[in-house]
């Protein structure tokens, strides 16, 4: 089975411990619902980017959670 993660970044890339911690998401749009709807709460929780990972592989990153750079 293929997973789906993110890794929660500063903006130097230094890894951080999210806010609200993530499932395993089974398909991309699952995870990128999740973070459409948990994005805030991870940025006031110290995560300034994400990358999103199927399982090893990283497939885009670093996205900015900060709305204003978007």
């Amino acid at each position: 089975m293929v997973a789906w993660t993110w890794r929660f970044e500063k903006t130097d890339g230094t890894e951080v411990q999210p806010a609200v911690q993530p499932e395993e998401f089974t398909t991309q749009g699952d995870a990128e619902s999740w973070l459409g709807e948990h994005w805030k709460e991870l940025l006031a929780g110290g995560a300034d980017q994400v990358r999103l990972f199927e399982d090893a592989t990283e497939i885009y990153g670093p996205m900015s959670l900060h709305a204003d750079e978007a």
